[in-house]
């Protein structure tokens, strides 16, 4: 490991020197050559050293346990890490799993921190594996209480995050896991990486795997589920256990409101999980039950938490939440209504005629019984076309939470002339357009909110709101039947005014808005309103249709450009937590800028420290030899960090207190705590990284920045218009709607040819 140098100065003048210690107690300082193999390193220690076992049974770690590698090597070196001369990783768990076959709780009690630490290795797992571990490991989760489960539950979450090793699962394991979590009684660290497997299990659907992946979006493909592929479970294998545990979604609905934070958001990623992997076997069973359970309520309680703490930690999985309820939101809107063959739908609609309080009759053209709650014919199913099982609830709900309110209206507007008569049924299902136009419930999967929407969480009771708003702007507009459009323009109006500060509005004050507004005052904005906004885009054809698919094509574009600029890679500098660890100096950080890249395969964030932004970094990976594991990223927490002190000038970032979040600052959190801290250069690299990341997670990401948002919008907006540019010509007037008319009585007719009449 020492040598001379051609220029005559010696090597041990140019490499650190590094601490090794072993296990007998002997230490001893080394020069280690960084451009070896880390095998060659460990042998020559082991000769140094006089060690009894070939060097083959020898790794080398630094103090905080990581193994030494090939890839890692010079940064140790580097930054004279302390290390230690230690069993390899396969004696390491060939000697766990002997611990753990002889089932003694002291042994297994001593063992199972190590297997925690080391399953994560690919050196280690293989021998492990390969040794019936896995078998083991279960055996003690089948058997053992406490704080054995505990930890045996913590290392059986580690191994799941390879992607091989343990497809072996059966269904007994699965159901004692649901058994663990929906016991009342079992601690919160049993409960955290029970919770965690579960969700695993959910994840590893066979559309998952690597090979099924563009095949993954056509519900008719089958997906190829290879010998041996961890990839074998998914929602289905699942959900049909967590059924039979009665009281299971109960308990994690329940634990949503847990003080511990990681509990609740093992919970919410669980939920999330779910939700984002549902197929159509249980998906109605599943969005049932969380709605029993009132799992918005508690969403929102998460949401108006005062606990700071709380907040960070779960915002992203709020997020998430928020961006599956969207996709649900969609998915029931575009879910045809069809009493005839569903008896859900048959009995909801049975009821909201129950509540109205009418009878039956009959005219020219048959049965009068649902044109007088105000729809346009008796065909439900083309009444709901538009809104579908979505609008169906809603209005299930208005007559459910006030059915007397319900009764009267239906039973005034019959009352009136035809021509006068607000359609109550026809407004409820415009009010259900209005509120997913303004939330964006365009399409499966896609939403730019960045914010927590607690109202939407509530869409019900807004819709309740907005639809007796309707009723009143009719009745004080005095409109008549051809006046449904103006009404609708006049809702929407009040929907933006009522809706514009939803992220910290009070419920009351939302309903203030609704309610105490007048129609002269809302007539008169909304007149205002149509001064500035280009008079084709109040068309409803064109609002609801065109902006739809213009939205959807501007978020993949957004989304491919920040992943690309993920993949060139950015400079950052190396934040400061807001909340310093034990121990963790922030000012021996001697290279405070970080280059970052995201591989070309989207696995991997490969990075190296450096002191200064401009040293050359090559493409590819060859310079960047640390990397992190995007799977292992659970969480991407904004404004969480500062910059470091004494900032070499090559930024413009205002120094910071310690105690000051930098405002381009983010950190990639794990289970077990950041992976890395980081402060952008400006808020475009900022969202590239933040939103880039969130977009990639597995249990559907949402878009975090402002600027994100922004740019889905302002394509979208560019888009329209470009579009519009084909359909306006000279300003000709475009109809709200189009009217065929009659088929002609025969064919006994011809087209005149104007152009010769004077």
């Amino acid at each position: 490991m020492n040598g001379t140098s051609t220029n005559g100065r010696s090597k041990d003048q140019l490499i650190p020197t590094n601490t090794v210690s072993t296990a007998d107690g002997q230490r001893v300082r080394a020069r280690i050559e960084p451009s070896l193999p880390v095998a060659d390193v460990i042998h020559q220690l082991c000769v140094n050293l006089k060690m009894p076992e070939p060097s083959s049974f020898y790794a080398l770690r630094d103090e905080d346990s990581e193994l030494v590698t090939d890839e890692n090597l010079r940064k140790k070196v580097k930054t004279k890490a302390p290390l230690q001369l230690v069993n390899a990783p396969h004696i390491e768990a060939i000697e766990i799993v002997d611990k753990l076959s002889a089932r003694d709780e002291n042994g297994v009690r001593h063992s199972l921190p190590r297997l925690i630490k080391y399953i994560r290795e690919e050196a280690f797992a293989e021998t492990f594996l390969a040794r019936d571990g896995l078998h083991e490991l279960m055996g003690i989760i089948m058997n053992h209480q406490g704080n054995i489960l505990a930890s045996a539950l913590n290392a059986m979450q580690n191994l799941m995050e390879l992607d091989y090793g343990w497809s072996t699962i059966q269904p007994p394991f699965i159901s004692r896991v649901v058994q663990i979590l929906s016991n009342h009684h079992s601690m919160i660290n049993v409960c955290r990486p029970a919770t965690a497997i579960l969700k695993r299990l959910v994840e590893a659907d066979p559309r998952s795997a690597p090979q099924n992946q563009n095949v993954a979006s056509s519900s008719k493909s089958v997906p190829i589920v290879e010998e041996g592929s961890v990839f074998r479970y998914g929602f289905d294998v699942v959900y049909d256990i967590m059924r039979a545990e009665r009281g299971l979604m109960d308990t994690v609905v329940a634990r949503l409101d847990s003080p511990d934070s990681v509990m609740a958001l093992n919970s919410m990623m669980l939920i999330n999980s779910l939700l984002s992997h549902a197929t159509d076997l249980y998906w109605e069973d599943l969005t049932t039950t969380l709605e029993r359970l009132n799992v918005r309520k508690s969403v929102t309680r998460l949401m108006s938490s005062h606990s700071s703490h709380l907040i960070e930690d779960l915002t992203s999985s709020i997020l998430s939440f928020q961006s599956a309820l969207v996709r649900l939101t969609f998915r029931k809107k575009t879910t045809p209504v069809n009493p005839e063959d569903d008896p859900a739908h048959e009995q909801m609609m049975n009821a909201i005629w129950n509540a109205a309080k009418l009878v039956e009759e009959y005219d020219s053209e048959g049965i009068v019984k649902w044109r007088k709650l105000g729809f346009d014919s008796e065909d439900l199913t083309k009444e709901f076309e538009g809104v579908g099982v979505l609008g169906l609830e809603c209005l299930k709900s208005l007559v459910q939470d006030n059915p007397d309110f319900f009764a009267k209206a239906v039973l005034e507007q019959i009352s009136r002339p035809y021509e006068r008569r607000c359609p109550v049924a026809r407004a409820s299902n415009e009010v259900v357009e209005l509120l997913s136009e303004h939330w964006e419930i365009y399409a499966p999967g896609y939403t730019t909110s960045t914010t927590f929407i607690p109202l939407f969480l509530n869409f019900p009771k807004v819709h309740a709101l907005a639809t007796q708003f309707f009723l009143r702007m009719w009745n004080e507009s005095g409109a008549a039947h051809g006046d449904f459009t103006r009404v609708s323009a006049l809702v929407r109006s009040q929907v933006k005014v009522a809706l514009r500060r939803e992220s910290s509005a009070q419920w009351h004050e939302v309903e203030a808005s609704f309610v105490d507004s007048e129609y002269r005052e809302v007539r008169d904005r909304q007149m205002k309103e149509l001064e500035m906004e280009d008079d084709i885009l109040t068309k409803l054809p064109v609002r609801r249709n065109l902006r739809a698919n213009l939205y959807k094509e501007s978020f993949e574009f957004v989304r491919s450009q920040r992943l690309q600029c993920m993949i060139q890679g950015a400079w950052f500098v190396n934040g400061i937590p807001l909340v310093i660890p034990p121990g963790r100096d922030p000012k021996k950080n001697q290279r405070p800028w970080r280059f970052m890249r995201l591989d070309q395969g989207m696995k991997y964030i490969h990075y190296t420290d450096t002191v200064s932004p401009e040293i050359p970094i090559r493409n590819g990976l060859e310079d960047l030899p640390d990397r992190i594991e995007v799977a292992s990223i659970t969480e991407i927490s904004i404004n969480s960090c500062s910059t470091p002190p004494n900032l070499l000038p090559f930024t413009d970032l205002p120094p910071l207190l310690g105690s000051m979040a930098a405002p381009y600052s983010f950190s990639l959190l794990s289970r077990e705590g950041s992976l890395a801290d980081q402060v952008a250069m400006d808020s475009s690299r900022w969202a590239d990284w933040t939103d880039g990341l969130n977009m990639l997670r597995k249990d559907g990401g949402h878009v975090a920045t402002q600027e994100t948002a922004g740019f889905v919008h302002a394509l979208t907006e560019i888009g329209l218009k470009i579009k519009l540019l084909d359909l306006s010509g000279e300003q000709v007037e475009i109809p709200s709607s189009l009217y065929a008319g009659p088929p002609p009585p025969s064919n006994d007719f011809f087209f005149s040819d104007l152009s010769h009449e004077s």
